[in-house]
């Protein structure tokens, strides 16, 4: 019996996002080993080497380090945005596979920077969106690939939170970050919209960012109080898409906003045959026989089917079995570098739009 393959991988950055994320997804997987550990701050690797590490695993300071070792098969970018583009092209060149968290990076130009990398090396590359492996998100797709919508004209994307800014590591400084919770959390409704659209050509689109209520100090946060002195990016950002075909998307993200109905990494689709949202698991409307009715699929894990060694409904731990699984069978990831790069694109654009208070044209 032939030996299971086993891909080792490597870890830049060992803060929040890989703690929470990556590297406990990548331990429920049978035939990885997290070889390698890097991070700026050395204890932060330390701790990761101890709880995820294999006994002889390495750690690093220096990220190039780790990419010297030409054992390492598979690289997880999980650093603050800024550094996405450039730790990303280092690690295609040095020829390993590359998992980058969200979103791909601050701007189009320094994506476009990994897509050449990507194309340059022959070797993989997928950006983190996880939301697209929710049971929901999978069925919802299916149903759009399977024609149940018709033609999708209209969609809205959705990332609200009434009063839950993350006041840990960079979030709040636009240097580090390239922007608040659009680039935070309304990339992932974004995507997943896009995806079940499947409609990567924007045209144009108008955007607002605010600062309302950064400077509160009454602020009621789920996380504890921000700091207002260091609250720079914006705390709510809303753009008008209109994509080449006609088709419009309304994208709709904040940290803190004074309403009630907060729904993250969520869609709404309306199609000439019939509509669906993820808004209470998934609904399905549309006309039958004349009558209007509502499809809600009774999607409890033990009807769907899960990858071995993944979790059933855990969309983290699907996202990291793909992944893996694309390595060892050289077949595409479900996110796909190009299709995170039109979502940087509309997220830059929403951005520039905000500043000059004019439409933002793609080229």
């Amino acid at each position: 019996m032939a030996e299971k393959r086993i891909v080792k991988v490597g870890i830049i950055g060992c803060g929040g996002i890989a703690n929470g994320k990556h590297m406990p997804s990548l331990a429920k997987l049978p035939n990885v080993q997290m070889v390698a550990f890097c991070d700026i701050i050395v204890e932060r690797a330390e701790a990761a080497k101890a709880k995820y590490g294999t006994p002889d695993a390495k750690v690093y300071e220096d990220y190039k380090e780790l990419l010297a070792d030409e054992s390492i098969e598979v690289v997880h970018v999980c650093t603050p945005n800024r550094s996405h583009s450039f730790i990303t092209v280092d690690a295609l060149d040095a020829g390993k596979h590359v998992m980058c968290e969200k979103p791909m990076a601050i701007n189009s130009a320094e994506a476009r920077k990994m897509l050449d990398a990507q194309k340059r090396s022959g070797k993989k590359l997928t950006i983190g969106y996880q939301s697209r492996q929710s049971m929901g998100a999978q069925y919802l797709k299916q149903e759009a690939v399977d024609g149940t919508f018709g033609d999708i004209y209209y969609a809205k994307a959705t990332a609200l939170r009434r009063r839950a800014v993350p006041t840990w590591g960079v979030f709040l400084n636009e240097y580090e970050q390239g922007g608040g919770p659009l680039i935070d959390i309304g990339t992932h409704s974004l995507d997943l919209t896009l995806w079940i659209m499947d409609n990567y050509k924007p045209k144009y689109c108008v955007g607002t960012t605010y600062h309302k209520l950064n400077k509160d100090t009454n602020q009621g946060n789920a996380w504890g109080n921000w700091d207002p002195e260091k609250f720079t990016v914006e705390d709510s950002a809303f753009g008008f898409v209109v994509m080449e075909n006609g088709a419009t998307i309304n994208l709709e993200s904040a940290w803190a906003l004074n309403m009630l109905d907060v729904r993250e990494a969520t869609t709404l689709i309306c199609g000439t045959k019939a509509g669906g949202d993820l808004y209470d698991g998934v609904r399905i409307n549309g006309i039958r026989n004349n009558a209007q009715y509502l499809l809600k699929p009774n999607l409890n894990p033990q009807g769907a089917a899960f990858y071995e060694g993944a979790n059933a409904g855990d969309p983290a731990s699907m996202e990291a079995a793909q992944w893996i699984n694309a390595v060892i069978n050289d077949t595409d990831p479900c996110v796909l570098p190009e299709q995170a790069y039109t979502v940087t694109r509309i997220l830059e654009g929403i951005y520039e739009s905000a500043k000059t208070g004019q439409p933002y044209y793609f080229d």
